[in-house]
C-alpha cells in the first residue's frame, strides 16, 4: 500500500505514520465493538437514542471502573463491502456539510464525522450533551456521499472520527479547524494554517524496541455550544491495555487555536515510560541536516526546533535532525514552564513547496498548569529516508513511575499558532546552518542567526560574545558579526568532533551584563 502522508495531511487525519503497519495494527486492534455483517434484508428500524445524565465528572468514573477491568480488545470486523476499503475508497466517502451536527442553527461550530475503514476500523462512541443529559448520535449512511455505491452499507456501522467546523478564516465560512481521527490523536490550526504536527493523549514505550503502546479515544461526548459562543468543549475516554483516562477538552480557535485540557489518567499496571502531552511530527531535512538527503527544496518539515521554558526561567532552543540511528535526549526539569515543537521559518522560500506549504504549518506549545514536579522533556528523534514518516516525538516524562491502580491527574493548556504564546526580550535563533571545511576534513563549520529585541537600536560600537560548549570535541575560530540583512547578529564556529560518535553543543550569545539570547543546544552525530 502506497499512502502520501500529505494526503493523510490533506484529509485531516490525526493519526501519524511513523511504523505505519505497526501502528495501524494497534490502533484497530483497540477499537470498539464494531458492526456484525451486512446482510441482504434492510436492518430495522433503530430505537430512538436514550438520554443520561452527564456532567463533568462522568467521563472520570467511566474511566475509573473501566481501569478495574482487564483490557478488553476490541473487534476490528466489518462488512465484506468495506472491510478492505483502500486510501482512494475511503477518501471518496464524502461527509454532507448540511448534515452536520448543529448545521443551521446559528452556532459558532458545527460537528461532521468520519466514517470507519481504511486504516480506521475501530467503532469510535459519539454522543452529544444538552442541558445535563447526554444522547447517543444516531448513525445514518445518509449522512455521506458515496462516489461509489458499493461503499454504502446500511449496517449500524457508526462512526471512526470527528472534525469541527468553525469560521477560522472567514466570517460565516464554516471551515475545518480540529479532527479527532486514529487512536488518540488530534489536530488543530490557527487561522491562515494549514494541517501539520499532531498531538495525542497519551505516550507509553516511546521508540522502545519492543513497541510502543498506542492508547484508543474511544468515546467522545459533545457538548452544545450556546449561541454566541465562541468555544467548545469535548470529553473523551481513553482506552488501552495499560491505562484508562478521562479527557476534558475546550477548544478555542482564532489567531491562535487554545485547547484547555483537563486529563485523569488510571493505570491498570505499573507504567514506568510514561508521556504526558505528547506532541508527533515530521522533521525530513533543513540547512543544519541535510545528509543522505539528495532533494530541490530548501527544507522540508512540521517542525524545526524543540523549544523549551524552564521551571527555573531558562530559554532552550534545540534544533530537530533527522538522525541515521534512533536518538534520545532528556532534558531535565521541575515544573517546566512549556514545551512545544516549533516552526519558526514562515516565508515560502524557505521551503518552496507549492503542493505542501511547509511555511504554514502550526507551531504547538504546551503550557503546564499547576506542579507538574520533576521529570524531563524527552524528545526521540528516528530516522526517516522521506517525507511521508511522523518521526519526533516530545513529551513530559514524569521522574516517577505511574503506579497501577492509582489517579494522576495533569492540567494543561495547548497553543496551535505561529509562535510561542508569550513574547521574549531574550535574542532567538533564526537559522541553524552546517556545512563542511574544504581544507579541515575532520572539522564541520556552524552558522547561527539570532534576532530579536536586543538587536534593537543598538549603539555603534556594541559587541557581542559566544558562550558556546562541547562536550565531547572541540569548538574553535568563533566569530560573532552583525547580520544586517536579518537586523540581528551571526555567529560561526567550527567544530571538531575527534573520534566522537555523538556530541552535545551549546552555544549563548552574551553582552557585558550576561547573556542576551536563548541558549541554543545541538546534538551532533556523523
Amino acid at each position: 500500500m502506497s499512502i502520501l502522508r500529505r494526503d493523510l495531511v490533506k484529509l485531516g487525519a490525526g493519526l501519524t505514520l511513523w511504523g505505519t503497519t505497526s501502528r495501524m495494527a494497534h490502533a484497530q486492534s483497540t477499537a470498539t465493538p464494531t458492526a456484525t455483517p451486512a446482510t441482504a434484508s434492510p436492518p430495522a428500524a433503530a430505537p430512538a437514542p436514550q438520554a443520561t445524565p452527564f456532567d463533568d465528572g462522568t467521563v472520570r468514573i467511566l474511566a475509573q471502573r473501566l481501569s478495574k477491568k482487564p483490557y478488553s480488545p476490541p473487534s476490528p470486523a466489518l462488512p465484506n463491502a468495506i472491510a478492505n476499503m483502500d486510501f482512494d475508497q475511503f477518501r471518496s466517502i464524502a461527509f454532507n456539510p448540511d448534515k452536520a451536527l448543529w448545521h443551521g442553527q446559528n452556532l459558532a461550530f458545527d460537528v461532521e464525522f468520519f466514517p470507519r475503514g481504511f486504516l480506521y476500523k475501530p467503532r469510535i462512541g459519539m454522543n452529544e450533551v444538552t442541558g445535563g443529559q447526554s444522547t447517543p448520535i444516531p448513525y445514518d449512511p445518509d449522512v455521506f456521499t458515496y462516489s461509489n455505491p458499493v461503499l454504502r452499507v446500511t449496517d449500524d456501522l457508526g462512526f471512526s472520527g470527528l472534525r469541527l467546523r468553525y469560521a477560522i478564516n472567514t466570517p460565516g465560512v464554516m471551515e475545518e479547524c480540529a479532527v479527532f481521527l486514529g487512536a488518540s490523536y488530534f489536530r488543530a490550526v490557527a487561522k491562515g494554517q494549514n494541517y501539520g504536527l499532531s498531538a495525542r493523549a497519551f505516550a507509553d514505550g516511546t521508540g522502545n524496541p519492543k513497541g510502543e503502546e498506542f492508547a484508543l479515544f474511544r468515546e467522545f461526548w459533545l457538548e452544545k455550544p450556546e449561541p454566541g459562543v465562541e468555544s467548545i468543549v469535548i470529553h473523551a475516554l481513553l482506552d488501552s491495555p495499560s491505562l484508562t483516562g478521562a479527557f476534558r477538552f475546550t477548544i478555542r480557535p482564532g489567531d491562535t487555536t487554545v485547547f484547555d485540557v483537563q486529563s485523569s489518567l488510571f493505570p491498570r499496571q505499573d507504567i514506568t515510560e510514561s508521556g504526558i502531552a505528547p506532541l508527533t511530527g515530521m522533521f525530513y531535512f533543513d540547512a543544519n541536516e541535510r545528509n543522505h538527503v539528495d532533494d530541490w527544496r530548501p527544507a522540508a518539515h512540521d517542525s524545526e526546533a524543540l523549544q523549551i521554558w524552564t521551571g527555573a526561567g531558562q530559554q532552550l532552543y534545540r534544533p530537530l535532525i533527522n538522525p541515521t540511528d534512533l536518538q534520545f535526549s532528556a532534558f531535565a526539569d521541575s515544573s517546566p514552564h512549556g514545551f512545544g515543537l516549533m516552526q519558526r521559518k514562515r516565508s515560502f522560500h524557505d521551503y518552496e513547496d507549492l503542493a505542501l506549504n511547509y511555511q504554514k504549518r502550526p507551531s504547538l506549545w504546551i503550557e503546564p498548569i499547576g506542579n507538574w514536579g520533576d521529570g524531563a522533556v524527552d524528545l526521540v528523534e528516528i530516522p526517516t529516508p522521506n517525507e511521508v514518516n511522523d518521526n519526533i516525538v516530545s513529551f513530559w516524562r514524569p521522574k516517577q513511575p505511574m503506579k497501577g491502580r492509582q489517579e494522576y491527574s495533569y492540567i494543561y493548556r495547548m497553543y496551535w499558532g505561529w509562535d510561542t504564546p508569550w513574547p521574549t526580550q531574550m535574542a532567538r535563533v533564526a537559522a541553524t546552518r552546517i556545512g563542511g571545511l574544504t581544507d579541515h576534513a575532520d572539522a564541520r563549520f556552524f552558522v547561527i542567526d539570532f534576532t530579536g529585541a536586543p538587536f534593537q537600536n543598538v549603539p555603534q560600537g556594541t559587541s557581542f560574545h559566544l558562550i558556546s560548549q562541547a562536550t565531547p570535541g572541540t569548538i574553535r575560530n568563533v566569530v560573532v558579526e552583525p547580520n544586517p540583512e536579518i537586523q540581528g547578529w551571526r555567529t560561526t564556529f567550527e567544530f571538531v568532533p575527534g573520534d566522537a560518535k555523538m556530541c552535545e553543543l551549546q552555544a549563548q550569545l552574551a553582552g557585558d551584563q550576561g547573556p542576551i539570547s536563548e541558549k541554543w543546544m545541538y546534538r551532533w552525530t556523523p
